[in-house]
């Protein structure tokens, strides 16, 4: 059985091998070593939301063979100190090696579903560490203010490429010809 981690040490820089010794009901992610407790599961609209995106990823990414989508929780380990767990990612085919027990290396797109606890993570932390790892476009989902921002990898960061909020189409530049009605969505 594993151990139960209530107070982790601060000073120690943490490895997904190191995640492998905890219990499994804790959900812990890393960015460059640093241990982030994950929030509490999701309520029933984040969920819903976090279904919808998977299906409407998913079948545009089977209808044209384009690769694989996932969805939450999946540990996506971009480095031995670098695990996240997004809500929904997607994997182009010719990246398919990735793809073991876990995700071993970044995605092609990232979605997060912001909720209340992880507006900080989702917006700065995971922005910055999933461009360190070259995710190549990353969606920020965001209930409150019915939006869909889509931002592209330039020049190592991560820059809105497609944004709507209440009405209108977010445009994928990875997935070319996906749209995103945001009035449908949510």
């Amino acid at each position: 059985m594993a151990a139960v981690l209530n107070n982790p040490p601060a000073a120690k820089r943490w490895t997904f091998a190191d995640l492998a010794q905890f219990d499994e009901t804790e959900r812990y992610e890393i960015d460059d070593g640093k241990l982030i407790p994950m929030a509490p599961a999701p309520d029933i609209y984040h969920q819903r939301l976090s279904h919808k995106l998977n299906k409407l990823l998913s079948d545009f990414v089977e209808s044209r063979q384009l690769g694989e989508v996932l969805y939450a929780p999946v540990e996506v380990v971009m480095a031995e100190d670098n695990v996240a767990q997004p809500d929904v990612l997607f994997i182009a085919k010719e990246n398919a090696g990735i793809i073991k027990a876990r995700i071993e290396g970044a995605p092609d797109l990232v979605v997060e579903i912001l909720s209340p606890s992880s507006i900080r993570r989702d917006r700065y932390e995971k922005r910055e560490q999933y461009a360190r790892f070259s995710v190549k476009e990353y969606w920020i989902v965001d209930p409150a203010s019915q939006s869909v921002e889509i931002l592209t990898l330039q020049d190592r960061n991560l820059v809105v490429h497609s944004l709507a909020t209440g009405t209108g189409n977010a445009e994928s530049k990875v997935l070319s010809g996906l749209s995103i009605d945001v009035a449908k969505l949510f």
